[in-house]
């Protein structure tokens, strides 16, 4: 009797149990993104401030653009926060919703949230000048699509020596 009762549920709660496997996000890392130079965007934000500046959108939207050309193109979303903003729990938690700002509005402008990956990136995480930085830098990465190979010609038979057996 309670078998039959759980599968019941299941089954009635199945397209609810399927639809948040749906937006589970994309298999992609943003480790070492911070060296790709093409396809990126910075955004300054205010101290201690996690609302998109002035002018975001419009600075989004070519990235917003290039990932929907092409469905293979994932978003790095990387949010810092200066020293000056706090300490280590403070700065990570507000670069993490700048992060998270900025990937909504990406969202809104058209990309799938699954290929929007936003990161909090603390002192120390990365080398140089990022984390002095208050703000978010946006990376769209290459495609994973590879290019479909030519198809090799057939090998022309070998005019050379011919092969002799011998027993």
């Amino acid at each position: 009797m309670r078998l039959r009762l759980a599968l019941a549920l299941l089954l009635l709660a199945g397209p609810a149990l399927v639809a948040p496997l749906a937006a589970q996000p994309r298999d992609f890392s943003c480790v070492g993104v911070e060296d790709l130079e093409s396809d990126t965007a910075s955004l300054r934000f205010a101290r201690n401030a996690d609302r998109l500046p002035s002018g975001a959108a419009e600075a989004l939207a070519p990235l917003a653009e290039a990932a929907r050309e092409d469905h293979h193109r994932n978003i790095c979303v990387l949010g810092y926060a200066a020293a000056e903003e706090g300490g280590a729990q403070t700065a990570s938690r507000l670069a993490a919703r700048r992060a998270r700002a900025v990937a909504e509005e990406l969202s809104r402008l058209g990309v799938e949230r699954d290929r929007i990956r936003a990161e909090a990136r603390t002192r120390g995480f990365t080398r140089g000048r990022n984390d002095q930085q208050a703000g978010v830098r946006v990376i769209v990465l290459p495609s994973l699509e590879r290019p479909a190979r030519p198809e090799a010609p057939a090998p022309e038979p070998d005019p050379g020596i011919p092969i002799r057996f011998s027993r």
